[in-house]
């Protein structure tokens, strides 16, 4: 902040001079910007005139009277412009990646000021941070009312955001100031499923088409997928109600409370061969069957409300064919002679660091993303793997039931790493609403081509 005071008060002593010049050569001229140009030369629009660029970016300022200039000042930002290639007519400038954005001096907020030896020229250009982007949302299928929080990068100032079926918000957006998120409650009468789009200080961004989607659903224990039963599972019976009354209807809560100990939990599962929508080819209808399994994901909602932490998993798999269980057990790997579609979750365990972090969603439903690619056979990245391999392997078994549960092995991340299971009792964990969603990122273009 220094810095920027110290270069406004410098801006300020310069723009005295402006109408003031000793110098009868070129260098006097006044200067003047009649046109700013992006140089892309990735695009096919090479040259192309702008009303505003972004961080990183190349830009050739058009005017007149550049001859002589001495510093260009972007946002405030003292930015190294090429001599070599100036002109009296052409100035070529790339805008640092330190530029300030949200935190310039308002004043020198979108400014992009030429100063000479006895003159300036400020001139009010739009300058954004680099196109915002989404990698996250951690609530993707919200009852009217509940708090749904969008994660990326460059999301600073969200001041409107569109929900499917074209429901703005306006209203109540709270935004970090980092730009890695913005949060807003969910309004009542949003009936359409797609993307979440938002506009801020950097432009648009637009989540993957996977918000209020239940198009493609597994079982939601309330009228959407059939629920199956057997000895070594739990039934209708074992539901319980929404703890948090959002409006989800009937949950499992899959660690029952009379479990103690180490031991594995009862399953829930789908019907099954007998039940038509454990077919999952009527889903192609929404994600095409030649969709890769990386842009696909299953999708569920959690409620925690306790830390869960060092021990205990939840198994889920596509099919009913388990012979062992947990974190890099045979089913979640690939293996060229079996089918296998499992996937261990969980939750306090970074994957890439082996790292411990107590779990919880606080007093508020959350949504896991899982894509199909983690699950079994589909881990061999050496492969290319579509929805409708996962369609076939899933027909293909003896029993196409979907099912989850808890288990609560001994978890080895690493040759010097082992999280031994201990006893679980009093640990709430209630899940709903399984879908399969597509995850393709969306990008936006900030030109029309």
């Amino acid at each position: 902040m220094k810095v920027l005071k110290y270069i406004t008060l410098l801006l300020l002593s310069v723009f005295v001079f402006t109408a003031c010049s000793d110098d009868d050569g070129a260098g006097s001229a006044t200067m003047s910007i009649s046109k700013v140009y992006l140089e892309d030369a990735k695009s096919t629009v090479t040259d192309r005139e702008v009303s505003f660029a972004r961080l990183g970016q190349l830009l050739r300022i058009e005017g007149s009277g550049f001859t002589g200039l001495k510093k260009v000042y972007i946002n405030g930002y003292d930015t190294y412009f090429n001599g070599a290639l100036l002109t009296d007519n052409n100035i070529w400038v790339t805008l640092n990646i330190k530029t300030p954005i949200t935190n310039a001096v308002d004043s020198l907020r979108n400014t992009i000021v030429l100063v000479k030896d006895n003159s300036s020229l400020t001139y009010h250009f739009t300058i954004r941070a680099s196109s915002p982007s989404v990698t996250s949302v951690d609530n993707t299928l919200p009852m009217a009312g509940e708090k749904v929080t969008v994660y990326g990068s460059n999301l600073q100032e969200t001041n409107k955001i569109t929900l499917p079926g074209g429901v703005e918000v306006t209203d109540n957006i709270i935004n970090d100031a980092e730009g890695k998120w913005y949060s807003f409650i969910m309004p009542e009468g949003v009936t359409e499923s797609g993307s979440i789009t938002s506009e801020g200080a950097n432009g648009t961004a637009v989540t993957p088409a996977y918000f209020n989607n239940n198009n493609c659903y597994i079982i939601n224990f309330d009228g959407k997928g059939v629920q199956g039963s057997w000895s070594a599972t739990y039934s209708a019976d074992d539901l319980v109600d929404d703890p948090l009354n959002s409006g989800r209807g009937k949950v499992a809560q899959i660690v029952p409370d009379e479990l103690k100990g180490g031991a594995n939990a009862k399953g829930f599962w789908t019907s099954g061969n007998d039940e038509p929508t454990d077919d999952w080819t009527r889903m192609t209808e929404f994600i095409p069957a030649n969709t890769p399994v990386d842009s696909i994901a299953l999708q569920f909602d959690v409620y925690v409300p306790q830390t869960w932490s060092l021990s205990g998993q939840m198994e889920i798999t596509l099919q009913n064919n388990l012979a062992n269980y947990g974190y890099g057990s045979g089913n979640t790997k690939y293996n060229a002679d079996y089918i296998n579609q499992a996937y261990a979750w969980v939750p306090w365990l970074d994957r890439e660091t082996g790292a411990v972090t107590p779990f919880t969603t606080g007093s508020r439903w959350q949504t896991v993303t899982i894509p199909l690619s983690e699950f079994g056979n589909y881990t061999n990245k050496d492969k290319t793997w579509t929805f409708k391999n996962v369609i076939d392997d899933k027909n293909g078994g003896s029993y196409r039931n979907f099912g989850f549960l808890f288990v609560n092995p001994d978890l080895k991340y690493s040759e010097d790493l082992t999280y031994t299971a201990t006893g679980i009792s009093g640990l709430k964990i209630y899940v709903d609403n399984f879908r399969l969603v597509p995850i393709t990122a969306k990008s936006v273009s900030d030109f029309d081509d």
